[in-house]
C-alpha cells in the first residue's frame, strides 16, 4: 500500500532549530541543503527528511522501500511503499494553493487540460483546478523517475468527479500508473501517482517536534 504523510516545519525558520535538526541528517542530505540558499527552502529540505526517516520508523519500512517526498509553503509530505514492493513506483507533490499561473497554462499544458481549469465558472475554481492538474503532472513526473525533464506537455491527465487518470503517456513509459487525490483542509493540494493502485485513503499527520523539542 502507498502511505502518505505530511507535517509542517515551521520551527525550522529558527536558526537555532534548523542547525540543531540539520546535524541529525545523512551527510549528503547536509550537503544537498548547504546547496540550497534561503532558509526557507533549506528549512523544507531537512525537514522533508526527518519527516521520511519518522514514516520509516513508524511503519517499519525498510531502506530499500520505494519513496518520495515533497513540500511547498510550510509543509512537507512523505508517501512510501509499506508492503516491500521493492519494484512499486512512486511520486508525489504538494503545492501551496496560491494564484492562477494562466501564462503556465497556455504554455505547458495540453488544450484539454487547459479548458477543463480556464471554462471554469469562478477565478476560484480555476485556482483550485489548476493546482489539481499541477500535483498530478508533479507526482506522475516523479513516479516514471524522469522528473521535469518529461516536460508537461508530453501526457495527458483527465480530470472528472470520479479522480483522475492518465490519457496517453510517452511511448518510452510502459509501465501502467494510477492517481489518489487529496483534499487537505489547509490552502494546499496534494496528489501521489504509483504503479501500485493501492493507496491509504487519507494522508496521515506527522508530528516532528521530538526533533527540536
Amino acid at each position: 500500500m502507498i502511505r502518505t504523510w505530511m507535517a509542517e516545519v515551521t520551527p525550522l525558520l529558527e536558526k537555532s532549530i534548523y542547525q540543531k535538526c540539520y546535524e541529525k541528517i545523512p551527510a549528503f542530505r547536509r550537503e544537498k541543503a548547504d546547496k540550497i540558499m534561503p532558509l526557507e527552502d533549506k528549512a523544507l529540505s531537512v525537514g522533508a527528511w526527518l519527516l521520511y526517516e519518522s514514516v520509516r520508523e513508524k511503519c517499519g519500512a525498510s531502506a530499500e522501500a520505494p519513496f518520495n517526498l515533497s513540500h511547498s509553503g510550510a509543509m512537507v509530505l512523505c508517501s512510501i511503499e509499506d508492503r516491500g514492493e521493492k519494484t512499486v513506483k512512486v511520486g508525489c507533490d504538494i503545492e501551496e494553493i496560491k494564484k492562477l499561473h494562466t501564462k503556465l497554462i497556455k504554455r505547458y499544458f495540453l488544450k484539454s487540460e487547459e479548458e477543463f481549469i480556464l471554462n471554469k465558472q469562478t477565478e476560484e475554481e480555476k485556482i483550485v483546478a489548476f493546482y489539481r492538474y499541477w500535483v498530478l503532472k508533479e507526482s506522475f513526473m516523479k513516479a516514471t523517475r524522469y522528473g521535469m525533464k518529461l516536460g508537461l506537455d508530453t501526457f495527458e491527465i483527465l480530470c472528472d468527479d470520479n479522480g483522475a487518470r492518465l490519457l496517453h503517456q510517452p511511448k518510452e513509459i510502459c509501465e501502467k500508473f494510477y492517481f489518489k487525490e487529496y483534499e487537505i483542509n489547509l490552502p494546499y493540494r496534494a496528489a501521489v501517482c504509483s504503479t501500485s493502485d493501492i493507496f491509504a485513503e487519507k494522508i496521515e499527520k506527522m508530528d516532528l517536534g521530538i526533533y527540536w523539542r
